[in-house]
């Protein structure tokens, strides 16, 4: 009974270390804005002149905000850090009600609603990525956000993929990597999708890299032995790499 009593004891202490350190992952927010028509300049202005700093003042934290290189598209990215999910409601829920955040807000719409709708999509890092924090490339460059949805049972293949070959191959064609998630638990596709940021001088550049990548030995191997174990593609056919080219702001924490 007593060596009974020890072992549930043993098992109860590792599931609460294990659930605890699960609490303790930081978490990410990628805040996607969609502005109405003509209103992105206005919103660029919100978030440079009030968000940032009211979302700093209440514990959240900016690593960086894009908007896209296609001059047609009215959409800001914005990814913040969070301790974890409850201080992020209770932090976001103060930025929100701050007096004068609801000023700028509400002064900013005044000839009309600025955001048409937003995204929010809470991340964890994977195990291979660098540290998630803002900062400052050398020179000019456009950044590049790959949205990645796996064949069903994959994503830990292409997890896995990215972790033994495609991260060290990125570099060795002169792509940065910067971050890399999987969407928190309960997050919608939590089980199929991942995404990641890079940095490259250029778009052309960007062209180049790829080019080269996909052509390389190490990678091809790579790609048909986890195909061939997975029995098909690790990623779905249609819709399943998703990719869009951004450029910092002037007032981003990353550039």
């Amino acid at each position: 009974m007593t060596r009974l009593l020890s072992a549930c004891v043993v098992l109860f202490t590792a599931l609460t270390v294990a659930s605890a350190k699960d609490r303790e992952l930081p978490l990410y927010e990628l805040r996607t804005y969609t502005a109405n028509a003509g209103k992105l300049p206005a919103l660029n202005t919100l978030v440079k002149d009030h968000a940032l700093k009211g979302m700093a003042k209440h514990g959240i934290t900016p690593i960086g905000v894009w908007v896209p290189t296609k001059a047609d598209a009215e959409k800001l990215y914005l990814l913040v850090a969070h301790t974890d999910r409850v201080n992020r409601d209770a932090n976001y829920k103060a930025f929100q009600t701050d007096a004068a955040w609801k000023a700028a807000a509400a002064e900013a719409s005044k000839d009309g609603k600025v955001v048409k709708t937003i995204d929010e999509q809470f991340l964890h890092t994977t195990d291979y990525s660098k540290p998630v924090k803002a900062e400052a490339g050398s020179g000019d460059r456009v950044f590049e956000l790959r949205t990645y949805t796996c064949t069903q049972g994959n994503l830990d293949a292409l997890n896995a993929r990215f972790r033994d070959h495609t991260v060290k191959l990125f570099e060795k064609y002169g792509m940065t990597n910067l971050y890399y998630f999987t969407l928190a638990k309960g997050e919608k596709n939590d089980d199929v999708m991942m995404m990641y940021f890079l940095a490259h001088k250029s778009e052309a550049a960007a062209k180049a890299s790829f080019d080269g990548f996909r052509k390389d030995g190490e990678w091809v191997k790579a790609r048909d032995d986890s195909e061939k174990k997975a029995g098909g593609t690790l990623t779905e056919p249609k819709g399943g790499v998703v990719s869009v080219f951004l450029k910092a702001t002037d007032y981003s924490p990353t550039k």
